[in-house]
């Protein structure tokens, strides 16, 4: 019983590497090599973070039998990604084109950082002057003359 159990087991385990595998015959080494730099520039519209020669999904079959078959034609790389975003939309690039829509994308990263940058330095100063103006100011007649000792103390050893 559970060898039968392990055998069904390893079955459905293996249906995945039965899966068909596409296979393309190329004219030159320099289409093999297009091919394989387009299906990686493109990202799967169903899969969202992978690329195309990653994904399994039939929209990813269907954008590989797309790109190889502009690559027959002898479209360029140019004409083969503006096809795909025409259909697809800018999203289908891992790298989107810096246009006003995308401008958001590319700066907004910087710009936040730059922010962060700038609020840390103002608190850091306000922290300092806040230590350095008005520390003694909000203590108590005797927790000032025994920081005044405390200092005085200091001044001498050193």
């Amino acid at each position: 019983m559970k060898r039968l159990l392990l055998v069904c087991c390893l079955m459905i385990a293996s249906l995945g590497a039965m899966a068909a595998i596409d296979t393309y015959e190329f004219d030159s080494e320099e289409q093999r090599a297009r091919f394989y730099y387009l299906s990686s520039e493109l990202r799967c519209p169903k899969c969202q973070n992978q690329n195309i020669a990653d994904s399994n999904s039939p929209i990813a079959n269907d954008l590989r039998r797309e790109i190889y078959r502009m690559l027959q034609e002898d479209r360029s790389n140019e004409q083969i990604v503006d096809f795909m975003v025409e259909r697809y939309g800018e999203f289908v690039r891992y790298r989107p084109a810096l246009t006003a829509q995308t401008a958001i994308l590319w700066f907004a990263p910087a710009a936040f950082l730059l922010a962060g940058l700038f609020a840390l330095v103002f608190m850091l100063r306000r922290r300092q002057k806040v230590y350095r103006d008005g520390a003694a100011e909000h203590l108590s007649p005797e927790e000032q003359q025994r920081l005044k000792s405390l200092l005085e103390k200091k001044d001498r050893n050193d």
